[in-house]
């Protein structure tokens, strides 16, 4: 591919003062929306029944998480006595482990200091329905590499940071049932000419550590170079300042991505399915019913939609929150 190399210096040159000032200025980030892409639905829809299917045969039933708690208490009301979420109640507030650099999903407003985003305001619903008070929150800020092991060795309650769900994290923590769910794709620059990944064959492609994304740029044929990095801002200041050619994850993580910097565009099809659930320790699978509990009444009363709309509504219609699937 003809292009790619040359626009290094460019791009460092144009984007260097930006990146040394510091990336995430997003409050300032919302003037331009970048495309969003109609048809990723129904591939997502087939690429999921294809990958539920491999799994289940494979022994794993990668979308199945348990029941949920039933009846949900009313908001604020008592949890059962010795649960996970009694003790929680008794300490007063729900410790939740996030992300803060993913713009739109979890970031810091940098005119408030505040967490916001989608899963951030999964997780004021967990307060919510633990407390009656959706700001008893306790949040831990973790990179992408850090979210499995918090869960695991209770760290915090519960994660929401954007965690793919496959059967090998399985083994490592729970699951919610899947409340979100996305294909990988590529961020270029506006001048780039690549229009996949295949046209990304021996140049460096950014993504961040111990992500599903990296994984599979390290699996991808025709190869390309991966790069892995702490979080998702520092792949957009390695495309700014031309040290990668390209970032690939999840088209949400990259939307954000875009917004905070209209000179780049996502290209390709989805090429994954990327299941999303929020995480506990292994042992807390009364927590996990609690959880699927709360997603279930926020998709039956409109809440799911609502905050999709807050945050992502800019990208085209909202979508229906994805059916959940429950065993055991």
């Amino acid at each position: 591919m003809r292009g790619l190399p040359s626009q290094r210096k460019g791009r460092a040159a144009r984007w260097s003062t930006l990146a040394l000032a510091g990336l995430l200025l997003l409050s300032g980030c919302g003037g331009q929306s970048p495309s969003g892409s109609p048809a990723l639905s129904a591939q997502r829809d087939s690429a999921g029944s294809e990958a539920a299917a491999s799994a289940s045969a494979a022994g794993c039933d990668v979308l199945a998480s348990p029941h949920p708690m039933s009846p949900l208490p009313a908001a604020g009301a008592a949890m059962p006595s010795g649960s996970t979420m009694a003790r929680i109640q008794k300490r007063g507030r729900l410790i939740a482990g996030v992300d803060q650099n993913s713009y739109l999903w979890g970031y810091r407003d940098p005119g408030t200091g505040d967490l916001k985003g989608f899963d951030i305001d999964l997780v004021h619903e967990m307060a919510r329905a633990l407390f009656g008070d959706p700001d008893r929150v306790e949040f831990r800020t973790l990179n992408s590499a850090q979210r499995l092991t918090a869960a695991a060795d209770g760290t915090v309650d519960l994660v929401a940071h954007s965690v793919t769900i496959t059967c090998e994290r399985k083994q490592q923590v729970a699951f919610s049932a899947d409340y979100f769910h996305d294909g990988q794709r590529v961020l270029v620059n506006r001048s780039s000419t690549a229009r996949s990944l295949a046209d990304l064959a021996g140049h460096k492609v950014c993504a961040a550590k111990d992500t599903t994304s990296i994984a599979t740029l390290e699996a991808a044929r025709p190869k390309v170079v991966p790069v892995g990095v702490s979080d998702w801002t520092d792949c957009l200041v390695q495309l700014q300042l031309g040290e990668v050619d390209a970032v690939s994850t999840t088209e949400h993580i990259l939307q954000g991505l875009q917004a905070q910097d209209p000179e780049t565009m996502i290209v390709g099809p989805a090429f994954t399915f990327e299941p999303h659930g929020i995480i506990t320790a292994k042992r807390n699978t009364d927590l996990v019913r609690f959880v699927n509990a709360v997603l279930d009444r926020l998709r039956a009363d409109g809440t799911w939609e609502r905050i999709y709309a807050r945050w992502m509504g800019r990208f085209g219609p909202v979508p229906k929150p994805p059916t959940p699937r429950y065993a055991g």
